[in-house]
């Protein structure tokens, strides 16, 4: 019986011989960072509806790459407490750690697998964050209104980190616009793929000129002219010192050319993958029986270009290897509790959170790709209310 994988190639043929015609062009285009990285920069910066992009070699690199920049510009200070949900990724909560951030952990809801409201203003009231990593889970879309009324409330830097949930809205404004900074990922089975990569988005000119040097090294190379002549004349730097100095202790966290001209076509996809996959998702839900998940059954007011599809049950590990017996792929909920991770308990010691400890215990999700049909999600779906 055929496979059906988790996640999909989102590159196809058409794509390749895209990029065959292009790497053949006489004289060779430049494949290390350059022209056509900005013309990506700018594309999704429209799509998105921010006014800028800094594309970097993987979401990950993301995250560190905006966390660093806010340390930089100083509107978040060294050593301070920055609240990451539980239900996330490693370098959600990684990143800030490496660079001496204090991690507090946030507890999940059982609905959109978002933050726990109450647990999140507990935490904003005694701990005294500076910042806010919202992971947007699997394109679920919480309640942005609420969240930003908190962060407002307490006076916490909202960030958003979507590389789950490219193209989810929220009353039709799109997640990713709405903190002071965000991030995406473009990795393999992500929405969008140019095989590694990630997007780091912000209105603010002073973030996007720090991002744009912190990931090269610290210098003002990708600066506009007029800016990099600002920095230059702060710092009475002249135009040939300037090749190689330094504002910013910088990274290396540049992406290529050669990936960049990938990504261009890949945008033009995302309208219909997005809307795929929500289709996918509520085929989902009207097909399965039996979730301990409270997923919302109508879509009022979002769109949610569902990544995976999330399942809750006490019959996981007989449902997962029925599954596996059929050749469909099936992975844990994410990562489970971030609390309960080795590299967590070294640094914190074990931190117990009700709701991410059932995701640990009860926790899977489902294949959902732009390429899934109607009969393959009839067949998952089939196999996991047998188990239930």
């Amino acid at each position: 019986m055929n496979q059906i994988k988790l996640v999909s190639n989102t590159i196809d043929q058409e794509e390749i011989q895209s990029l065959i015609g292009w790497l053949n062009q006489t004289p060779t285009p430049q494949l290390t960072k350059g022209p056509i990285t900005k013309q990506l920069e700018q594309k999704w910066s429209n799509w998105l509806g921010v006014n800028n992009t800094t594309y970097v070699n993987s979401g990950s690199s993301a995250i560190l790459l905006m966390l660093y920049t806010l340390l930089q510009s100083k509107k978040i200070s060294k050593h301070a407490k920055i609240v990451v949900p539980s239900l996330s990724w490693i370098t959600d909560v990684s990143s800030p750690m490496q660079i001496g951030l204090d991690v507090v952990l946030c507890d999940c809801n059982l609905t959109d697998l978002s933050v726990d409201l109450n647990h999140l203003e507990q935490i904003f009231k005694t701990e005294k964050p500076e910042a806010f990593i919202l992971v947007h889970v699997l394109g679920l879309v919480p309640n942005m209104e609420l969240i930003m009324g908190l962060c407002d409330k307490y006076n916490v830097i909202l960030l958003e980190d979507v590389c789950e949930s490219m193209g989810s809205e929220y009353k039709k404004q799109k997640l990713g616009t709405f903190g002071e900074m965000s991030v995406f990922s473009l990795y393999y089975g992500h929405h969008l793929s140019t095989i590694e990569g990630g997007f780091v988005c912000t209105n603010s000119k002073e973030l996007s000129n720090i991002s744009l040097m912190l990931r090269n090294h610290g210098w003002d190379r990708d600066l506009s002219t007029e800016d990099a002549q600002l920095y230059r004349k702060q710092y009475d730097i002249s135009d040939f010192q300037a090749q190689y100095t330094f504002y910013y202790p910088g990274f290396n966290l540049r992406a290529t050319d050669l990936q960049a001209f990938i990504g261009l076509n890949q945008i033009d996809k995302l309208d219909d993958i997005r809307v795929q996959r929500e289709f996918n998702y509520f085929m989902y839900l009207k097909s399965i029986k039996s979730n301990m998940l409270n997923l919302p059954l109508t879509n009022p007011y979002n769109l949610v270009s569902n990544f995976a599809f999330p399942m809750l049950h006490e019959n996981r590990e007989v449902i997962v290897k029925a599954l596996t017996d059929e050749n469909i792929e099936v992975r844990p909920l994410i990562a489970g509790s971030m609390g309960n991770k080795p590299f967590w308990i070294k640094e914190y010691g074990k931190t117990p959170l009700p709701n991410c400890d059932i995701i640990d215990k009860y926790g899977f999700y489902l294949p959902n790709h732009a390429d899934l049909s109607k009969e393959e999600i009839l067949r998952v779906a089939e196999i996991v209310n047998k188990n239930s």
